[in-house]
């Protein structure tokens, strides 16, 4: 929890500080919208969470947007699908691609890095192919326009995105926090080899968080296709993956797999959100969005290595360090 409280503390001085900045950033439209921003982005964060938890990666969930918007935008307006099937469809469509990621690494044994960023660029390719190059779009969501309303419509005053974040939050809290499968998957991203020999099926582990992260991708793909209310297959969700992973890596989570937990993930959302909402509120280069974001990148990496060093140190200093060495 140290590491939450961290996070917490630093957004609460973030929110201030940009709320002096700019009183702005305390009306109620500018705080709908980042709630709106929070809740897509945080969903498939916490997929990544999971997957770097495993001691993975996933860099192709950017075009898996791409990818699931397309077909929902072309199965609603040009196929006319009924919108429960379309909805399925786009569900089902990045949790097989998932299911074949976590294959590939844990069958075929491929590095994550390389399985991911293959995919990053196939599901491109095919986005744009099945599109024709061509940008689709909801229109007036004629015929649909209760999943559009479930999207972008509001529960509470609050924007649909961000009670689904809250839902979803508390479900993968669950999972991750008091399930088997959640103390496997900390077990494996610490340790894969000793997991295994330990009896736990660890390629179920893994391909299990591949789906789990793909299915929160489908979600958040939807929610961001309805929000843009257009998909360019070229450019619709790139680079997302990156802040997907720079949330969590901001959360908590380690990338050396093992650590993190669903509010540092959550938390880390808001601040990387927080932070580029400040960026546009005080008229900055929307240009060095991208080098805010390697920045924090850097920032929560290096400092996760110094913690890293000084636990190690501790440890090594520990009385039964010592009495194993004098022995």
């Amino acid at each position: 929890m140290k590491k939450e409280a961290g996070i917490a503390a630093l957004l609460f001085v973030l929110c201030t500080v940009t709320a002096i900045l700019n009183p702005k950033f305390l009306s109620p439209v500018n705080l709908t919208n980042m709630a709106n921003v929070i809740g897509m982005f945080g969903i498939f964060s916490i997929g990544l969470g999971f997957v770097i938890i495993s001691g993975g990666i996933d860099l192709s969930v950017g075009s898996m947007f791409a990818l699931c918007g397309v077909l929902l935008a072309m199965a609603l307006r040009e196929w006319n699908w009924p919108w429960p099937l379309a909805a399925l469809m786009v569900l089902l469509v990045p949790m097989g691609l998932g299911w074949i990621h976590g294959m590939l690494i844990t069958r075929m044994g491929m590095q994550p890095f390389i399985v991911t960023l293959c995919g990053l660029l196939l599901y491109r390719g095919i986005a744009r192919f099945v599109a024709n190059d061509t940008t689709k779009g909801f229109g007036n969501a004629e015929g649909f326009e209760t999943f559009a309303n479930l999207a972008r419509g509001k529960f509470l005053g609050l924007p649909m995105p961000f009670v689904l974040l809250i839902i979803i939050s508390a479900v993968m809290w669950v999972v991750l926090h008091r399930s088997v499968y959640g103390r496997h998957l900390y077990a494996v991203g610490r340790n894969e080899e000793a997991t295994r020999f330990s009896g736990i099926n660890t390629r179920f582990v893994v391909t299990i968080t591949y789906v789990l992260a793909g299915l929160l991708a489908g979600i958040s793909g939807v929610l961001l296709a309805f929000y843009t209310n257009s998909v360019s297959p070229s450019t619709h969700g790139s680079f997302y993956e990156l802040y997907g992973i720079a949330a969590a890596v901001l959360g908590g989570c380690s990338l050396r797999g093992g650590e993190g937990s669903i509010l540092g993930v959550v938390i880390g959302t808001a601040l990387l959100q927080v932070l580029q909402n400040l960026v546009n509120l005080l008229g900055i280069p929307s240009s060095l969005n991208f080098a805010v974001m390697g920045a924090v990148v850097l920032f929560g990496v290096l400092a996760d290595q110094i913690v890293q060093r000084r636990t190690e140190r501790r440890q090594l200093r520990s009385p039964a360090a010592a009495a194993t060495k004098t022995e």
